[in-house]
């Protein structure tokens, strides 16, 4: 049995991008959609954040794997998603179209990017120490546990000045690897309750179709309806990620096959991580 998966926001865009008849086409939808142009990066008349650009490269990208992915004649029985990956897993499982997956993760991007007026936010990703060691570190300088992506891959979300201080203890505890990253707002933390509102209110102008290949969602596990995704969408943004319980729960549910559509192969990382432990 096959998954395809789709990853959250990309860190940065390629540099080296396959022009081809299915990128043309995206490019062009996405241009017309939401004023990004994929080749040079940049906005049209209407300037939003760097973030909101990469989010919405990473679901131009990720409808641009799978089609290829379905020319090549990858039928998935599965459809996952991680983070703000579900914007372009809805458009593959046939619940919604390309272009509103497009323009939903634009209108979403830019919500979130109105947090960061008065206030720096950061990510940041720790490797190689336990979860719990990591939980205890976010605690203690005021972060959140955003992403669990493996037992010993965390990505912690808040402000700057909270996340430098959770990097350095987690340093001083002997991680193997840490790195900070800008954002425009805290993804995944309780922090973004204080506009659930106003996502819901975005989120209210969609319409879902029922999924016709089941879409796997990555905080209890189960498969979305139609009717859970719009309350998903919203919580999905203010509760952690976990990856590590959604791949095993794939695996139990048959995966034998995966296919990552996005940019790089960070999922796929991750799965050879959590398979290495499991044996």
């Amino acid at each position: 049995m096959i998954c395809v998966m789709f990853p959250g926001q990309p860190l940065t865009q390629e540099n080296n991008l396959p022009i081809d008849e299915d990128f043309r086409d995206i490019a062009l939808l996405t241009r017309r959609m939401t004023g990004l142009d994929l080749e040079s990066f940049s906005w049209g008349e209407k300037i939003l954040s760097r973030q909101v650009a990469l989010q919405v490269y990473g679901t131009a990208i990720s409808l641009i794997q799978r089609q290829r992915l379905q020319s090549s004649g990858v039928k998935p029985a599965i459809i996952a998603e991680h983070s703000m990956g579900i914007y372009p897993a809805l458009a593959a499982c046939g619940s919604l179209a390309d272009s509103d997956a497009l323009t939903l993760t634009m209108r979403v991007g830019n919500s979130l990017a109105s947090m960061a007026g008065g206030v720096e936010y950061s990510l940041g990703c720790v490797i190689g120490l336990p979860a719990t060691t990591v939980l205890s570190v976010a605690e203690n300088n005021g972060a959140y546990v955003a992403n669990r992506n493996t037992s010993r891959h965390l990505l912690l979300a808040g402000e700057r000045h909270s996340i430098e201080s959770a990097m350095a203890e987690s340093l001083s505890l002997g991680a193997f690897s840490v790195r900070t990253f800008p954002c425009d707002a805290p993804l995944h933390t309780p922090l973004i309750e204080s506009i659930a509102p106003q996502l819901a209110g975005i989120v209210g102008d969609y319409c879902f179709a029922e999924p016709t290949v089941p879409l796997m969602e990555h905080i209890e596990q189960e498969f979305l309806t139609a009717s859970d995704i719009p309350d998903f969408l919203v919580q999905e943004l203010c509760l952690p990620v976990n990856w590590e319980e959604t791949y095993l729960a794939l695996r139990r549910a048959g995966i034998t096959a995966w296919h990552e559509a996005g940019c790089g192969d960070s999922l796929k990382k991750y799965n050879r991580w959590i398979a290495s432990e499991q044996q």
